[in-house]
């Protein structure tokens, strides 16, 4: 089995078991060769609240001179995607890594947008 079949059978086996409401959106993650993308999603409704990654204008004009993948990006995402969620009321959130190991880039995503006030 190919590296990307079995993060993508890691994926199925994880959104069997998390799912994103109203009260408690799912934040999911995903990983490119030269980007991360963030969503928050009310899976019931099928509506994605906000989503914000590496490509997108407010946080690529504060990145420098470090790549758009690595944990520098990560942290900056972290803050971007919790300031869009406080003021929409969402503080609570259900994290989705997507098949991904919880470490690197996943986790210092995930502790920043902790220290910003999401909880999760």
């Amino acid at each position: 089995m190919r590296k990307a079949e079995r993060r993508t059978r890691r994926k199925k086996t994880i959104r069997k078991k998390i799912s994103g409401t109203g009260e408690k959106p799912r934040m999911c993650i995903h990983k490119s060769n030269r980007n991360i993308y963030v969503q928050i999603i009310n899976d019931v409704e099928g509506k994605t609240l906000c989503g914000l990654s590496t490509r997108s204008r407010t946080v690529r004009d504060r990145f420098s001179t470090f790549s758009t993948k690595n944990t520098g990006a990560a942290v900056i995402l972290g803050e971007e995607i919790a300031g869009m969620a406080l003021p929409k009321g969402i503080k609570k959130v259900v994290f989705d890594r997507s098949g991904y190991g919880y470490h690197g880039v996943v986790k210092i995503f995930a502790d920043t947008a902790r220290e910003k006030g999401l909880d999760f």
